[in-house]
């Protein structure tokens, strides 16, 4: 893949700048030919097996069960983790609305973590003081003692292609018996100390939606090191089929694989990965250095602990230095046809879940406040890059 070109300051770009759109430039036409010509193109096929092996094999897993979509991935790991009705579960408040859905699909209730200030991923601090300081712990169950509810497990979500600091939240986890479903999403492609992400947890998920760092159309992928835990995903995610001839089922299933057509450009996608990843850190290494200067223009952070994939490239707008809020600068971006997009509204604010549990969430209402993701798609090229820090750098001087 083409390195991107050369920062052209105030260059118009004809037709706009998308925010992040899929890039299909490889084998994707032909493993989708080879799918219709063979009429395999529903959840079995080549394709399909194809998919979860190299899938396992680039996050470093053992196995990888591939899923209709990645909110169908979250809801099949939270039953394999054991989750039950009543129970609750530790879960990000800064995150799209996906994860904390499907603990609802189990009969569960959220708990929502607030994020860290620097680098916007759930605070490990605040994981563990409620379980030190608002939960009881018997050697086997914990219990939140205003709810009397069980805790279940932790749903770290990784935000932005940031890895969460894993090993802190791990370390609470043990110490509390709780099983971690990671939801690796957009972190796809990046590592956390050297390692996978996904590779070290209970159960991790992918989504790979049209938008995401590499996609299918839709669908998702449950990743695990337990051989049993992707088995009973296998049987789960296929309608729970114990007699695929007498049609008996053991246990209430779900019409959750992937199909064939979609796992084909899944395979090509994954061809190219490392390259998206490349044009992905590329990228914003230009929106950091190109913005640095920029008064009120706060920069994404990366981790020391962490190489991100910089799925959706964001910037904090501080609207006393800057003179703009974020939403000025989202519409003015809009009058030249670049998308730009908030972040989700926090959970703890989401009707949808009204009542939850949350702890701390300022952090959260901040930076939904001030966070403003910019184009991000892998084919930006750096003509489209330098015309948005121009418009960015005249618009605070207008």
């Amino acid at each position: 893949m083409k390195a991107p070109s050369a920062y052209e300051p105030g260059a118009p770009v004809e037709g706009g700048i998308p925010l992040c759109v899929p890039q299909i430039g490889g084998n994707e036409w032909r493993y989708v030919k080879e799918c219709l010509d063979s009429g395999w193109v529903s959840s079995v096929g080549a394709f399909v097996n194809k998919f979860e092996e190299l899938l396992a094999a680039r996050c470093d897993v053992a196995h990888a069960v591939a899923a209709s979509t990645g909110t169908a991935a979250l809801h099949t790991a939270l039953l394999l983790a054991g989750v039950t009705p009543d129970d609750e579960v530790l879960v990000s408040t800064l995150t799209f609305i996906a994860p904390v859905n499907a603990i609802r699909y189990v009969g569960a209730h959220p708990v929502l973590i607030d994020a860290e200030a620097r680098y916007w991923q759930m605070d490990p601090a605040l994981v563990e003081e409620f379980l030190s300081v608002e939960c009881s712990y018997d050697g086997t169950t914990v219990r939140n003692r205003a709810s009397g509810r069980r805790i279940a497990a932790i749903l770290p979500v990784d935000v932005l292609g940031t890895p969460v600091d894993f090993d802190a939240i791990a370390t609470v986890a043990r110490r509390f018996n709780l099983k971690i479903v990671h939801d690796v999403t957009e972190s796809l492609g990046a590592r956390y100390k050297g390692q996978h992400v996904g590779s070290n947890s209970d159960l991790a998920c992918l989504s790979f939606n049209g938008n995401k760092l590499i996609t299918t159309g839709g669908g998702g992928a449950i990743l695990t090191n337990d051989a049993d835990l992707a088995a009973r995903a296998r049987y789960l995610t296929t309608q729970a089929k114990d007699d695929p001839i007498e049609y008996v089922h053991g246990a209430i299933g779900y019409n959750y694989r992937l199909t064939n057509v979609q796992a084909a450009i899944g395979v090509a996608q994954l061809e190219v990965l490392d390259g998206y990843i490349e044009r992905k850190r590329a990228n914003a290494g230009r929106y950091r250095e190109l913005l640095a200067d920029v008064p009120g223009i706060a920069p994404m952070c990366e981790p020391p602990y962490a190489e991100s994939s910089f799925w959706m490239y964001t910037i904090l707008v501080d609207r006393a230095q800057y003179g703009r809020s974020s939403r000025d600068l989202l519409r003015a971006l809009g009058e030249h046809n670049v998308q730009a997009r908030p972040l989700w509204q926090p959970m703890h604010h989401s009707p949808a879940h009204t009542g939850a549990r949350v702890i701390g969430g300022a952090v959260a209402d901040r930076l939904h406040r001030d966070a403003l993701s910019l184009p991000s798609s892998v084919g930006l090229t750096g003509r489209e890059l330098g015309f948005v820090v121009d418009l960015i750098r005249r618009y605070r001087s207008t």
